[in-house]
């Protein structure tokens, strides 16, 4: 399979662009001023993600398995293709695209440095893609976690990708308690990245990992607000050469949803 990160799109591979954002704009606003040439626009909420309850399966579950085929098929994206996917903020919302395709033993990777890292001219037009056959396969259970998975820390490596500030506690309009899960470790996904929005050197990655309690060989759960930057940390685990690990797809918006769960502050 691909590497999980790459410099350079190799021949032939799809570009997608899945730029997606919290504050307001909207992704397929910047796709349409400019994306790299060839590149196909991916909607985080519409194609990566269902629209379920919060209070059941978080903000952003993982869609059907069927419905997710069929949008890989109308963007012309087929079962033998090559995907390396980008955004503007390093790949942690990307990186969404890249979980779920390799997960499902396709071949799919992250374009290192994103949309800044290209210098050539972008295209304001769509592709034309002829619909491509990809079939629908399940999520596999192995690279899943529960809620109650993770919330056994001291049997997993359960380790939370959002901003170091909601970790401890700070208010947002996102979810109605703030925290963290009981005994999760801080590893804020955007600390994977260099100033120019590249991943930091393997050993580097290597090291911030080893300070959670990540060797590569305690079982390791991601998870951040909804399942979305959680799988930039597994992506970045692969790239580090530290394993895999599982995601939890509804992360703190399902288990903040549940007045029953503890949350920590510290």
């Amino acid at each position: 399979m691909i590497a999980p990160v790459v410099s350079d799109a190799p021949a032939g591979a799809v570009l997608a662009d899945v730029r997606s954002y919290l504050d307001g704009r909207v992704g397929r606003d910047a796709y349409d001023a400019g994306h790299l040439p060839g590149a196909v626009f991916v909607d985080l909420d519409e194609v990566l993600a269902d629209h379920t309850d919060p209070s059941v399966a978080g903000r952003h579950p993982l869609p059907a398995p069927e419905a997710f085929a069929r949008d890989m098929s109308a963007l012309g994206i087929g079962d033998d293709d090559v995907v390396v996917a980008y955004d503007d903020a390093g790949g942690v919302m990307a990186a969404r695209l890249v979980w779920m395709l390799r997960a499902t033993g396709h071949e799919a990777a992250l374009l290192d440095g994103g949309i800044q890292a290209y210098d050539g001219p972008l295209e304001t037009d769509p592709p034309l893609r002829a619909p491509a056959t990809f079939a629908a396969r399940p999520w596999p259970q192995d690279k899943l976690a529960s809620i109650d998975e993770a919330a056994r820390t001291g049997a997993n490596v359960v380790i939370d990708a959002r901003q170091r500030e909601r970790f401890e506690g700070a208010p947002d309009n996102l979810d109605p308690r703030f925290g963290h899960i009981p005994g999760a470790r801080s590893v804020p996904c955007r600390e994977n990245l260099a100033p120019d929005g590249r991943f930091l050197p393997q050993d580097e990655l290597r090291a911030t990992f080893a300070e959670a309690g990540i060797t590569g060989e305690q079982p390791v759960i991601s998870y951040c607000g909804s399942g979305v930057t959680a799988c930039h940390n597994l992506i970045a685990l692969e790239h580090a050469g530290l394993g895999g690990g599982r995601l939890f797809p509804g992360s703190w918006s399902q288990w903040s949803r549940d007045p029953n769960r503890p949350i920590e502050t510290s």
